[in-house]
């Protein structure tokens, strides 16, 4: 075996690797003629936007492109073995990958909640691929189970092996997908997107691990993500893709100190940046238009004094007095709580008119809680919420529902928000017409098309369904449902979280514009710190469903007083210096 790290023996060698789908007699490329080597025992980082053809490069590897849409066009995959056999996977048939799927190669998804059957407990899960490859007894396969749960630091392996995955938290999910992966010793490990739905400290923990389960086991690790950020902090080398080509490769420090090509400087530059506040994000656009070295315009100190000055000279919009929610786990035969989970506690604060007010905290902090109760889509246990002088827990169905077109909610996942049985533009017209606004349906579809273009979309749109659009766009989508009743309060929770680090700079600039139009005020609910400063003029951290801290964003960005938001704050991925 070469030394590591060298050149001449990499492990793995894609060699003009190209992939197409037919769909309805025509093919069309996703992967065009890449190459690239994976060292034996390092990094390598795959980085680009959804669409690049990162994670279907990956399927390759494994042998899961789609039959009989996908079709590899040319090219060749060679592993490599320590004692300097080569095969091409390419070709070999399914019976023969399927003994190198999981013991050669392994790999770790990007949603584990789709990755584990929910209907077979997580231990078992890990098992059944022991079994699979190992000639071992289901005593022995159990045993293996529980030392891959110690070592991959699950708080509880005994439970954990015997719990469902609804019944684990996402990190702990992600752990058992790990332990799934390394259960067979594999050469080499594929991460796709292993963090992108995760909080930043579960993140920093997993990605942690899997840097000292690489070097443990010598490992050659491919990782997979959209954000460079992340990928500087486990990754030796970088490949950047874009529209199905390596536009540029090499090490680390140098794409990220000196990138070379206009799609990697607008990847680098769409991130708020940690230190200073532009008027605007940066977009890809701007790059591969050729417009990204115009010099960027920053919001000064003075200039944001001024603003909050301004701001916080009216009354407040909105307060909540000690909200309490509370969740029953258990009731005994009677039918009476035995067993209650608090998820928010005395919860108080006040939003003003054009404000953005952050709420950051972990998964589970009682964040999202606290958005739905404010709406009264959870009911609370006690407490109450005062929107311009309406008492909100007091109102009845009929003036709720008046309420909810002043109120409203843009939700985390915008596939799940909308009916897939029902157009865009019906989606957006159904709360008109639930409400009487606009007058009749001619009214309220020119409203629509009007609403379309405003959230940067075509008025021709209005009859497709939402699986006809991307990430970006469907939640463009929700955002213009919310604006059809002409809301003055909006709730974003976990609105951008999901998105390519791009289209989340466009969703954030497209938030802030509206803002200014039409006068809105954001309770902004995220779990990312850098994001949450950027939009937001004063900034709330949770645990455990309490405030822990508030104050003016950038102070308490830059000068945190609980020990929790220091904790935060250092898991967020730095970049390379």
């Amino acid at each position: 075996m070469k030394p590591k790290g060298t050149t001449e023996n990499p492990i793995l060698s894609l060699n003009d690797l190209s992939i197409a789908f037919s769909h309805e007699g025509e093919q069309h490329t996703a992967v065009d003629g890449i190459s690239f080597d994976l060292q034996r025992g390092s990094t390598l980082g795959i980085v680009g936007e959804s669409g690049s053809g990162k994670s279907l490069t990956s399927l390759a590897i494994m042998g899961l492109i789609p039959k009989p849409n996908g079709i590899i066009n040319s090219g060749s995959i060679i592993f490599s073995t320590a004692e300097g056999e080569q095969y091409d996977l390419l070709k070999l048939r399914e019976k023969e990958m399927r003994l190198w799927r999981g013991k050669k190669i392994a790999m770790i998804f990007q949603e584990p909640m789709t990755s584990l059957n929910p209907a077979y407990r997580c231990g078992k899960q890990v098992m059944e691929n022991i079994l699979e490859h190992e000639n071992v007894s289901r005593s022995e396969a159990r045993s293996r189970t529980l030392d891959l749960f110690r070592e991959v630091m699950l708080p509880d392996p005994e439970r954990a092996f015997s719990s469902y995955p609804h019944q684990v938290s996402g990190g702990q999910k992600q752990r058992v997908m790990i332990a799934m992966a390394l259960a067979c010793n594999p050469d080499i490990l594929i991460a796709d997107e292993p963090t992108t739905a995760l909080d930043v400290t579960v993140q920093k923990t997993i990605l942690e691990l899997l840097r000292t389960l690489q070097k443990k086991h010598n490992i050659s690790l491919i990782f997979i993500s959209h954000n460079l950020d992340v990928i500087a902090e486990i990754a030796e080398h970088v490949l950047v893709m874009y529209r199905g080509r390596i536009v540029e490769k090499g090490p680390i420090k140098q794409i990220f100190n000196h990138p070379q090509h206009p799609y990697t400087k607008g990847l680098l530059a769409c991130r708020p940046p940690l230190g200073k506040r532009p008027h605007r994000l940066k977009v890809i656009a701007d790059f591969t238009d050729g417009s990204g070295n115009e010099g960027d315009t920053f919001i000064s100190p003075d200039e944001r004094s001024r603003q909050h000055t301004k701001l916080y000279s009216a009354e407040p919009i909105l307060k909540t007095e000690g909200i309490n929610t509370v969740f029953t786990l258990k009731r005994n035969l009677a039918g009476k709580p035995v067993k209650q989970y608090k998820a928010v506690n005395n919860v108080s604060f006040e939003v003003y008119p054009g404000e953005t007010l952050g709420l950051v905290g972990e998964s589970g902090c009682g964040k999202t809680t606290l958005g739905r109760t404010i709406l009264r889509l959870v009911e609370p246990a006690s407490g109450n919420t005062i929107y311009k002088d309406m008492q909100v827990n007091e109102l009845n169905a009929d003036e709720l529902r008046n309420l909810r077109k002043k109120l409203q909610i843009i939700f985390q996942d915008p596939y799940s928000s909308l009916n897939p049985r029902i157009t865009i533009g019906e989606a957006i017209i159904e709360p008109m017409r639930i409400h009487k606004l606009h007058g009749d349906d001619v009214a309220r579809k020119a409203k629509v098309s009007e609403l379309l273009l405003k959230v940067g979309l075509e008025a021709s749109h209005y009859g497709r369904y939402p699986h006809e659009f991307s990430g970006g766009q469907r939640q463009r989508i929700c955002i213009a449902r919310a604006l059809a009743v002409e809301p003055e309060f909006i709730i974003c929770d976990e609105s951008v979280s999901a998105l390519d680090v791009s289209v989340q700079a466009q969703v954030l600039n497209l938030l802030n514009d509206l803002k200014k139009e039409f006068g809105l005020t954001y309770l902004f609910i995220s779990h990312d710190l850098s994001v949450v400063r950027y939009m937001s003029d004063r900034l709330m951290v949770m645990r455990n469903g309490e405030i822990q801290e508030m104050g003016e964003a950038d102070q308490v960005y830059t000068q945190p007083q609980s020990e929790y938001t220091r904790l935060l704050l250092d898991a967020i991925p730095k970049g390379v210096v």
